[in-house]
């Protein structure tokens, strides 16, 4: 409604006041009158309309206007089409290539190209435009000048609405880019190859990719970023349903992925050359001069801080989970892009039903424990737990051991193994399961084809495969807390006979130290307060995450029952009081390893003596929440 008529009324001096104008505006918007039904109406009738008629409906008038106004503006700005002219299509990854170059040709799409992307493109029948031929000038240094031109990045970032940068092009010969289709040299698989060489990582670090992809999805209002053949099948459809053209709401959704591509790619950069204890440099002989274990300061008294200063995590959904820790929660698995080694994230499922959120923290909860043994391990699994842990001379021998620990808290529990699982192993494994107990899943490095097909009769279980733990390096471990992350070290502390301290009168013998020896590493896998009583490389009771260390005791020697008598016992902490220590010897523990360093060592060690239990200190802490 034009000014004229406000004007009309006000001349007519029909309505003059603002609430007045308002409300004939909102009539006439809303479509009940006509500028000429309220023109033809006498002074005393136009009062009565508005006041009987416009009064109760003037709020919700208004209120619903405006709802219309702002989603006719959304769907002007999400619903403006651009039609495709001419693309710059250069990507490392051609997965899918041709059927998004057909899709554009199809529609009458100039193709620019490069490299080994235009020999591809050419080689299949598809006309493109060499992109030097284009802006005139060669690729040059190795092709790391290709796409560096004013040509280039003038059609990609010129805004062709805005008057300037429409004269600016022209005068230079500068003509539009209405899409990039662009992915980059795959850095993070080659930094994941063993002993890479940093001058080799550095040369697969692109400069030309990124900066056409942030360029386009910058400039979304003119131009669509495409990076990744995940894409093309939504813009081919979208081509072909609006003749070449696509949504503004559409480039706008590829721009966010593009930044996201490229926030990733550089995350990725960063962190490698951050890292110094994974860069291998060329030294003056040529040969790798590796330095340390990626992930891992091995300069254990060092007081350098080779944390990195600013720390970037990028994962990438793998999938939505059914839900989290309990049904009422959602969840998701996000995983890295490249493998850092055997791990439950990345270990291969060969059969059995989609894995829990449950499943994942306990199945790595397993295989940690089975890495950190040389020999043959088991561990059973409840709550992230062990509820039994053995080695032995095979793993069908392991797992009996394991199981024997505590049958009753196995109902439910996740098994990892060390070794291929054989058909033996797995007859034991499902002679268990016909006696009661119910295994939810298995993760071991491989299976014999009928080990298999043997433990595969439980449709619903899930059965995993990680490949050989021997090249199994460890990697830092992050946790979350609110508004921050926490980031350590693994623990991966070795302890040797020969460092530990005897500190009780009687000494222990070689067949407690070896059964000490296996305690203390399995107890650090254990959440504390943590009590584990083993006999040989056999847990036999096992008291985990207690507030109190004293509980913890009574929980393992309760769980051994008569195994308890001459079991050696290992504490992931020292023992603040002598009562923990008094407990063990009335049930008839040998000998106890634990870190010392308390206040009360003394008693503590005095009624270790009292009860003949032979007592050695680590000088380590095995604490883990």
């Amino acid at each position: 409604m034009g000014s004229d008529f406000l004007d009309t009324l006000r001349e007519n001096k029909i309505f003059t006041s603002h609430k007045a104008l308002q409300r004939i505006v909102m009539s006439i918007g809303r479509g009940f009158v006509t500028p000429i039904t309220i023109l033809s109406l006498s002074a005393s009738s136009k009062t009565r309309f508005f006041d009987q008629q416009l009064d109760s409906e003037y709020d919700r008038v208004r209120h619903e206007l405006l709802i219309k106004t702002e989603k006719t503006e959304q769907n002007l700005i999400f619903k403006k089409m651009k039609k495709i002219e001419r693309a710059l299509i250069s990507v490392y990854d051609k997965s899918d290539l041709l059927e998004i170059a057909n899709a554009l040709a199809q529609c009458a799409v100039e193709i620019l190209s490069t490299g080994g992307t235009a020999r591809h493109l050419r080689d299949a029948g598809i006309d493109i435009v060499d992109v030097s031929d284009y802006t005139g000038f060669p690729e040059m240094l190795d092709g790391r000048v290709k796409t560096l031109h004013p040509k280039v990045h003038g059609g990609i970032l010129a805004e062709w609405d805005n008057g300037e940068h429409k004269a600016q092009a022209e005068a230079h010969s500068i003509g539009s880019i209405d899409m990039v289709i662009c992915n980059l040299y795959p850095f993070e698989a080659t930094v994941a190859k063993p002993d890479v060489m940093l001058s080799e990582a550095i040369e697969n670090i692109d400069i030309g990719g990124p900066t056409m992809i942030r360029a386009a999805a910058k400039n979304y209002r003119h131009v669509a970023a495409l990076t990744a053949p995940s894409q093309y099948p939504q813009i081919i459809t979208d081509l072909d349903a609006n003749d070449g053209c696509l949504s503004e709401e559409r480039r706008f959704e590829l721009a966010k992925a593009a930044f996201a591509h490229t926030a990733h790619y550089d995350t990725a950069i960063a962190a490698y050359l951050t890292d110094d204890s994974a860069l291998i440099t060329e030294a003056d002989n040529n040969s790798p001069l590796i330095r340390g274990v990626r992930g891992v300061n091995k300069a254990e008294d060092s007081e350098t801080d080779e944390f990195a200063d600013n720390l970037t995590l990028h994962f990438k959904k793998e999938r939505t989970l059914r839900y989290g820790e309990n049904p009422h929660q959602r969840a998701a698995f996000y995983r890295t892009e490249i493998t850092p080694g055997p791990s439950a994230a990345w270990a291969n499922q060969l059969s059995g039903q989609s894995l829990s959120f449950n499943n994942l923290l306990d199945l790595e909860a397993a295989l940690e424990i089975v890495k950190d043994f040389k020999t043959p391990a088991c561990a059973i699994i409840k709550h992230n737990n062990p509820c039994g842990l053995a080695t032995a001379d095979n793993l069908q021998e392991a797992f009996t051991n394991a199981l024997e620990c505590d049958r009753t808290s196995a109902f439910g529990s996740i098994v990892g193994l060390n070794r291929k699982v054989t058909i033996q192993t797995a007859n034991t494994i499902r002679e268990a399961a016909q006696a009661g107990i119910k295994i939810d899943a298995i993760i071991a490095p491989s299976y014999t084809e009928k080990a298999l097909r043997a433990l595969s009769r439980v449709k619903r279980r899930p059965i995993l495969e990680t490949g050989s733990l021997s090249d199994a390096e460890p990697i830092l471990q992050v946790r979350n807390i609110t508004g921050g992350v926490l980031v350590q070290d693994p623990d991966i502390h070795e302890m040797k006979a020969e460092a530990l301290q005897v500190a009780s009168k009687r000494e222990p013998t070689d067949e407690e130290i070896n059964a000490l020896l296996f305690a203390w590493k399995a107890c650090k896998h254990v959440k504390s307060n943590c009590i584990l009583l083993a006999h040989g490389t056999q847990s036999v009771g096992i008291g985990a995450g207690q507030m109190s260390r004293v509980d913890a005791a009574i929980i393992a020697i309760r769980k051994a029952g008569e195994k308890a008598k001459g079991a050696v016992l290992a504490s992931d902490a020292y023992f603040p009081f002598p009562d923990g220590v008094e407990i063990a010897g009335e049930a008839g523990i040998s000998a106890i390893i634990q870190p010392g360093g308390s206040v009360n060592d003394e008693p503590v060690i005095e009624t270790a003596d009292t009860y003949g239990m032979a007592m050695v200190l680590t000088g380590v802490r095995h604490f883990r929440h």
